[in-house]
């Protein structure tokens, strides 16, 4: 244990995902050791990204305005949704260059065990919007888990009365248990490409 605001730091760094106790350490070691400029320029980028950066109003997807950049796109596939579960997803499936639709982020997977049901998740906007929109296919992308699973299942059930719906699923490829940020482009290109219909 450190004293005062180091061990704080330590803590507060310790929070974010992924940043176990020792990075949480050698980043608040990092930090101390830095140019007081340096620490500066994170303390502000840090401020502007919570004052700046919202959810947009169409898709979920991060923004710095109301409407993100893909859903201004007209030249977009006002069409095809592909429905994913963070924004995180989106800047996967846009490297693979091979998705010229919109997207839908829901924010998050089902999970009952941690109290994620379909009422924390941006289901409902989803149903709304291929209800008033002239939207022909759903991709649902979301994470091949457990919890990816029965978020596809569950929005399967939901969107098969939809008349003139199509619902696919990424074709498999992806292994199971793994996340889409971390699938090569070359791999979700092809699982995207080949996807199956449900």
């Amino acid at each position: 244990m450190y004293e005062g605001p180091v061990q704080d730091l330590i803590d507060e760094l310790g929070r974010l995902p992924g940043i176990g106790p020792k990075s949480a350490q050698r980043i608040a070691f990092h930090l101390l050791a830095a140019e007081p400029a340096d620490v500066t320029r994170l303390q502000e980028v840090l401020q502007k990204v919570k004052e700046g950066v919202v959810f947009c109003d169409v898709c979920g997807n991060v923004s710095e305005e109301a409407t993100c950049r893909i859903c201004r796109d007209a030249r977009r596939d006002k069409t095809l949704v592909c429905v994913v579960e963070e924004p995180k997803d989106v800047l996967a499936i846009e490297r693979t260059r091979e998705f010229k639709g919109r997207y839908h982020v829901l924010g998050g997977a089902l999970d009952p065990l941690s109290g994620v049901g379909p009422d924390q998740l941006r289901v409902r906007e989803l149903l709304a919007r291929i209800g008033q929109d002239d939207i022909t296919e759903v991709i649902i992308a979301t994470d091949p888990n457990t919890e990816g699973e029965a978020t596809a299942t569950y929005l399967v059930r939901m969107l098969r009365d939809f008349p003139g719906l199509t619902v696919t699923r990424l074709a498999s490829g992806l292994p199971m248990g793994g996340d889409l940020e971390f699938a090569d482009e070359l791999t979700l290109g092809r699982a995207l490409s080949g996807r199956r219909a449900l």
